[in-house]
């Protein structure tokens, strides 16, 4: 693991990067909820912007990896800002938001916040909006921990650390939410989805493409396909994905 630059935002994230010089379009990672930018898709991409030249960079959200901050304290709507802090002052020109699960919610906020930068889109598992769906299915009782404590643990199948849900997690992914009606973006936009995916149903994607108002949206199913996606027939898609969006829009 090289050791990483620090960048500090203006609403106080010490934000932890790396980022590769190069040819635009550039391309930024945006990891998942709980992970961070040392996955094996955000390594595929920085080698391929490495052989071929192309500008990149992948960093971690506030309590993700690296960066500074306490996961429990973070929220849709401030991770938001570690990734438009990212984009403003770490790159330059057109760029491809691609974002794995959370990351691909949150390259979608993005998107609609910075039109003139963002040219294209690529989700992996994209999951907008999750908080909802992960609020309607905990019982009585985990809400009510929710409710009164504030937060609620729950067991990871990614690793050691449980998931820690807050009741602001909730709260403002509510007001962040994306995917209940039209998402106006005209732009590429390329959804890969696993079709055996046991956290984000294959249908989400469908509803995001759906919901897209742009006229280039294309959903790739991957049968058999996990939420990771990251066997080496999966990088090698991701990247063929990314590189043609980029050779697209140069």
């Amino acid at each position: 693991m090289n050791t990483p630059t620090f960048m500090e935002s203006e609403h106080g994230t010490n934000i932890a990067y790396h980022r590769t010089v190069g040819a635009g379009p550039g391309v930024v990672f945006l990891g998942g909820f709980m992970s961070d930018m040392e996955g094996s898709k955000a390594l595929a991409l920085e080698d391929w912007a490495r052989r071929t030249g192309r500008a990149f960079v992948r960093f971690d959200y506030q309590g993700h990896g690296q960066s500074s901050g306490k996961f429990a304290d973070g929220t849709i709507g401030l991770w938001l800002k570690d990734a438009l802090a990212v984009i403003d002052r770490l790159t330059m020109g057109p760029q491809i938001l691609v974002g794995s699960s959370m990351g691909g919610w949150i390259a979608l906020l993005a998107a609609k916040a910075r039109r003139a930068r963002v040219k294209a889109l690529v989700g992996i598992a994209a999951a907008p909006d999750f908080t909802l769906w992960h609020w309607e299915a905990l019982s009585e009782a985990a809400r009510n921990t929710i409710l009164t404590e504030g937060r609620l643990l729950v067991p990871s199948e990614y690793g050691p650390d449980p998931y820690v849900f807050t009741r602001e997690l909730f709260e403002d992914g509510y007001r962040n939410r994306v995917n209940h009606g039209p998402i106006h973006l005209d732009m590429p936009v390329r959804l890969i989805q696993g079709t055996a995916d046991p956290d984000v149903p294959w249908q989400t994607a469908m509803r995001i493409a759906d919901n897209l108002t742009g006229e280039d949206t294309e959903v790739i199913l991957v049968p058999g396909g996990d939420h990771r996606l990251s066997r080496d027939v999966d990088l090698a898609r991701l990247v063929r994905v990314v590189g043609t969006l980029a050779e697209g829009l140069v």
